[in-house]
């Protein structure tokens, strides 16, 4: 049963200490750490992995365990969300998996991490066992300091473990989704107020792309405003379009788009849509392709091996996956 888990962790800006938590993840046999990205204005770091479900779900265990000895929530600070030292861990299907595996996977393992830390863990996506749990954003509502507060009230308890905050690492969301593209696009300008608007009208829940997450940031390295997106159905909105939309919009302000970057891996369809827009030639080979998918989203930093397919093909060989 082949999966891929995507753990955000509240920790981007001690990288030492992002190298133990990945060091973790990498201590046990058959999972493969395909990309990590830490962010210090967000202060956090996404990790994606795959490999078959035991193996994947013991490397998550592991992680959580570090987290847990490495992060003091009490002292986190950052743009993004978050409830916890290890905020969210989604289960999500590869190859022949199902979303109903992953559901079964991602409720077994919340209550096997709740056991065994007491944790509270809350439900979310595909496994949420709730109505109102199913959106991520409604479970993180108040972030850590509110739900600290509500978390022991009717309605705001956890799926399992205690109705209360761990004492250092807070609380941690489970789930299982299909697969999540996190795109950010970077404005040619410091007005994050801009940036809100932007992801205001970007959003599905405003009114903006079918099934697009955004929110605007500062990001304080690079000097610039940020929208920053989840893409929770590339094949319903790609990322031509939102590439596309935000560029529109801020051309009405009279501003251009610097560039974009992703957050991890993005599925090799997903970038080959982008190339399909751009005119690249099908019968170019698939790096070619690829090179102009990057070019027109002028995406930073890019590399063949964001794409989930290649990167997983060269860790399982044994080859370079940079």
């Amino acid at each position: 049963m082949l999966i891929e888990s995507v753990p955000n962790v509240s920790e981007g800006r001690r990288l030492d200490v992002v190298d133990r938590l990945a060091g973790a993840i990498e201590a046990g046999p058959g999972v493969y750490l395909l990309d990590r990205t830490s962010d210090a204005s967000h202060n956090r770091s996404v990790f994606t992995m795959a490999g078959e479900h035991g193996p994947v779900a013991d490397a998550l265990e592991r992680l959580v365990a570090a987290a847990i000895h490495e992060i003091d929530m009490e002292d986190h600070t950052g743009e993004h969300p978050r409830i916890g030292a290890v905020d969210v861990i989604p289960f999500v299907p590869l190859a022949a998996t199902t979303m109903d595996d992953c559901v079964e996977l991602a409720r077994a393992f919340g209550e096997r991490i709740a056991t065994r830390f007491g944790l509270p863990v809350f439900l979310y996506a595909n496994a949420a066992t709730r109505p109102e749990r199913v959106k991520l954003a409604d479970v993180r509502r108040g972030q850590y300091e509110g739900l600290r507060t509500e978390i022991d009230q009717l309605g705001r308890g956890p799926d399992f473990g205690p109705a209360r905050m761990h004492p250092s690492a807070g609380a941690v969301a489970v789930g299982a989704r299909p697969f999540l593209i996190a795109y950010n696009i970077n404005l040619d300008s410091a007005d994050v107020e801009l940036a809100r608007r932007i992801a205001r009208r970007v959003r599905e829940s405003g009114g903006g792309l079918p099934r697009v997450q955004a929110n605007g940031f500062w990001i304080e390295e690079l000097g610039r405003a940020q929208v920053s997106m989840n893409l929770l159905d590339f094949a319903t909105t790609p990322l031509w379009l939102v590439w596309e939309t935000v560029r529109e919009l801020a051309a009405e302000d009279g501003v251009r788009l610097a560039e974009s970057e992703l957050i991890g891996l993005a599925p090799l369809a997903a970038f080959l849509a982008v190339a399909d827009r751009a005119d690249a030639p099908t019968e170019d080979p698939v790096e070619r392709r690829l090179a102009a998918s990057a070019a027109y989203l002028k995406l930073r930093d890019f590399s063949p091996m964001q794409a989930l397919e290649l990167r997983l093909e060269a860790a399982r060989s044994g080859g370079p996956t940079r």
